[in-house]
């Protein structure tokens, strides 16, 4: 069995509680995110609970917008709407290394629940583009010299 970052940090995550790994999420969203929110964008999310799930990692983070800001929830708030992929699927689409509906049809992203809340979620973020600070962290970081991608 092979030590590979990502194996490291499935262990790891696995014996994190729900809420650290969801305040990150809910943390990084409300600053990658939430200034590039719409009206439209904000009342679709307003007050619906979305699990993020890794696959690969074994974490799975609920957040919701809460009017203002994205805030995190524990394992025991049901969801309105599942996503899961494995992190370099994650990877691909924050950074549009790939397209959208393909991950989609190629069953690599999986949305359960509120599929017409799932798709939204899909369709906002392959409509908005990465802010400067991500593009310049994915350049310097980026796949090609990630061990994690």
């Amino acid at each position: 069995m092979s030590n590979t970052p990502v194996r490291l940090l499935s262990g790891l995550a696995a014996r994190l509680p729900a809420r650290p790994p969801a305040t990150l999420l809910a943390t990084a969203l409300n600053v990658a995110l939430r200034p590039r929110l719409s009206d439209t964008h904000r009342s679709m999310l307003n007050r619906r609970v979305v699990l993020i799930g890794v696959t690969d990692l074994g974490v799975e983070c609920r957040v919701s917008w809460s009017g203002t800001r994205f805030v995190a929830h524990g394992r025991q708030t049901p969801h309105d709407v599942a996503i899961r992929a494995c992190l370099r699927d994650f990877h691909a689409l924050a950074t549009h290394g790939e397209d959208p509906d393909t991950l989609f049809f190629q069953r690599r992203l999986r949305i359960e629940g509120d599929t017409a809340l799932g798709l939204g979620i899909k369709n906002l973020l392959d409509g908005m583009e990465m802010p400067p600070w991500l593009m310049h962290l994915h350049s310097r970081f980026g796949r090609r010299q990630s061990p994690l991608f």
